[in-house]
């Protein structure tokens, strides 16, 4: 009989796996953050080839809004404040900026809620997609993917669009530990 690869057992201590999720939150949180302070202000406004109504500001945008609307579905009918949305054509990098640490402290919120009540998130009556499993392993790696799949399209289209980034700044969003140090080990900004 083969041995599994992972490990299905449970953690043996729950404030180490809860310590664990808000710090990896925290990071993925202070990357978005650092990669939105800096972008220039001509990026912000280009709009994505073929797809004229979307700008790298609507992408970024679109992360926070997608985050309240996740709170609202899964966290709202259990007491989490959400946050507001913001206009996702007007809004400046500051004002995105103070709203994804709103938003991050949020999501921490609802991930803590999950680990109180042994890792799983309850379902709402709100959650009708009901493809995401909501343990805080899968919830956490959903939203991680998701707004990594975002920060390699600004990439992308700041190279595509003539405004590369510095070294500094593509290198920057891979530098975990400097970023989970940025807001301290599990503390999102």
């Amino acid at each position: 009989m083969k041995r599994p690869i992972i490990s299905r057992d449970p953690p043996t201590s729950s404030s180490t796996l809860r310590d664990s999720i808000l710090a990896a939150w925290a990071t993925n949180n202070n990357t978005m953050i650092f990669l939105i302070q800096h972008l220039p202000e001509a990026l912000w406004t280009s709009a994505v080839p073929g797809y004229p109504q979307r700008t790298v500001r609507t992408i970024a945008a679109h992360i926070h809004n997608a985050r309240c609307a996740w709170i609202r579905t899964l966290g709202q009918p259990h007491g989490i404040a959400v946050p507001p949305i913001v206009d996702r054509r007007r809004v400046t990098c500051a004002q995105l900026i103070a709203a994804m640490k709103q938003s991050g402290r949020a999501m921490a919120n609802l991930l803590d809620f999950g680990c109180d009540r042994n890792g799983e998130i309850p379902p709402t009556p709100k959650y009708v997609w009901r493809n995401l499993p909501l343990d805080v392993g899968h919830v956490l790696a959903y939203f991680v993917a998701h707004e990594g799949h975002h920060r390699g399209q600004i990439v992308m289209l700041a190279r595509m669009l003539g405004h590369r980034l510095p070294p500094a700044v593509v290198n920057g969003i891979w530098q975990w530990n400097k970023l989970r140090k940025s807001a301290g080990a599990g503390d999102v900004s």
